[in-house]
């Protein structure tokens, strides 16, 4: 290498080197002011029984409509009537498919986009096997003092009924909105119905034949969670999502002649279906740090402490081993590629009986940008056996549209997650399951998904498994979120 050359690189790194400590300290939090909101009116009291005995109605739902058991769907629409009479009286209701309910609450001006807040009323059943595994029956709503037990605690009874008080609560204040505020509350979220006994597709179809564009749409999907590693960060990080991925289950299938096992060859169906599913999960798609989640990490690395800070100044700059570090980590990994998941397998029904077919159902997450014609491509491409036999099942969609971040509504709720708590990180995010928002594009581009409650990354993961639950000290401050949001977002 030339002496010039050497000595310009040198003299380059050598300032690179010394600016990181100016650019690790000019790497702050954006300067956004964060003034205390004043307190607001919750009844906590009420909100808790409210909400323990919704968990008492096991509103499961059925992909097959006709094996809904409609009754439970019934008792809890008479549930809110009785519990929130202010908003059945004031706000005029449309029931769709039978199981969704669509509250209006009718604004001063028409001339203004009205908007919407989702809640779903299905929850999950428990698994077989599992009931005795929880600390409290999975229905009976317990309430200890400390925690609210129960299937629907996270996902998400807490959002439904906390929308209600909020509602019923400013009802009783003698507040009226600007523009229209609507609340959609499906009934079949949790079955992934993507037809149109889908609770939430239809819901839009309503909007839709009316004309209605909606100025914004919040749903579930994220929370507030506690960020703290010692001497790093300590801190609560409220994710938006701005977007959710796709879904698809994908049978692969190998044929055989099949036959009695006592001739078994070399080979039989599984085992060829074995060295497919080798092919399958050896060539993982390529992990990204999208714009979206590349903001994400910047609000966070703002947020640490000096010297971590001379790492995330220049995230920027290392993208692509980042991408590269993180795909070894499975939750990490998830956000930042389309995850394959190998979940089902069949094959001979009996054990003396070679299979003529072995199959596996592949389980993918789909990441914005890419789609579901790109997950068939991809296995077509890295299956070496050209045998194989494909099947995309019932239930699939692509992801979603990617909501913008410098909209009004996004702003609402960045200003009161602020407001209600200045240690708080706001900053986008992708959802990796599904929510009925997604069903909404047609009709709206400001789609979040947020749930205003903090709660552990431990607990998170209860939610559709053993012991589900809430903490009694979350309550309160999601109540007063959506009073705060219904009120900033339905104004002029």
């Amino acid at each position: 290498m030339d002496k010039k050359l050497k000595y310009a690189l040198g003299a380059g790194l050598g300032a690179a080197a010394a600016s990181l400590p100016v650019r690790a300290y000019l790497h702050k939090p954006e300067s956004v002011p964060a003034q205390p909101l004043p307190a607001e009116n919750v009844d906590l009291a009420r909100y808790r029984k409210n909400l323990s005995d919704a968990i008492r109605i096991p509103t499961i739902a059925d992909r097959d409509p006709e094996k809904m058991n409609w009754d439970v769907f019934d008792r809890f629409h008479a549930f809110l009537r009785e519990r929130y009479p202010l908003a059945h009286e004031k706000l005029e209701l449309t029931v769709i498919r039978r199981g969704s309910l669509l509250f209006r609450w009718q604004g001063k001006r028409q001339d203004l986009e009205p908007i919407a807040l989702l809640a779903h009323q299905d929850v999950v059943p428990i698994s077989e096997g599992t009931l005795d595994d929880w600390t409290h029956p999975p229905f009976d709503g317990v309430d200890d003092g400390e925690f609210i037990w129960g299937r629907g605690a996270l996902d998400m009874k807490n959002h439904l009924i906390a929308v209600m008080e909020s509602v019923e609560t400013l009802l009783s204040e003698g507040f009226r909105p600007e523009r229209d505020v609507y609340i959609c509350l499906g009934h079949n979220e949790e079955v992934m119905c993507a037809n149109e006994e889908n609770g939430a597709t239809a819901m839009c179809l309503w909007f839709a034949d009316r004309g209605i564009h909606l100025d914004s749409v919040i749903d579930e999907g994220g929370a507030i969670l506690p960020v703290n590693v010692k001497g790093v960060i300590d801190k609560n990080l409220a994710g938006i999502g701005v977007a959710e991925k796709g879904y698809a289950d994908v049978e692969v299938s190998v044929f055989a002649k099949g036959g009695h096992s006592s001739q078994s060859p070399n080979h039989t169906a599984i085992g060829k279906l074995a060295k497919v599913v080798l092919d399958i999960e050896n060539h993982q798609f390529k992990a990204k740090v999208s714009p979206m989640m590349a903001e994400l990490f910047d609000q966070i690395g703002r947020n640490v402490s000096y010297p971590v800070k001379l790492v995330t100044c220049n995230l920027k700059y290392m993208k692509p081993l980042l991408a590269k570090g993180l795909s070894y980590v499975p939750p990490a990994a998830s956000m930042l590629r389309t995850t394959t998941g190998v979940t089902m397998a069949s094959g001979s029904p009996q054990a003396n009986v070679l299979p003529q077919k072995a199959s596996v159902i592949v389980n993918f997450r789909i990441f914005p940008g890419q789609t579901v014609d790109d997950v068939l491509d991809h296995l077509r491409k890295v299956i070496r056996n050209k045998k194989v036999e494909l099947n995309l099942l019932p239930g699939w969609k692509n992801p979603s549209e990617i909501s913008p971040t410098d909209s009004r509504a996004y702003h609402i709720i960045e200003k009161i997650c602020r407001g209600m708590d200045k240690n708080t990180i706001v900053a986008p995010y992708l959802v990796m399951g599904g929510t009925d928002a997604c069903h909404y594009q047609p009709v709206c581009k400001n789609i979040y998904r947020y749930s205003p409650f903090k709660v552990s990354t431990a607990l998170l993961l209860t939610t559709h498994g053993t012991n589900e639950r809430i903490p009694v000290a979350s309550l309160e401050a999601g109540v007063a979120f959506f009073k705060r949001y219904i009120r900033a977002a339905s104004a002029e």
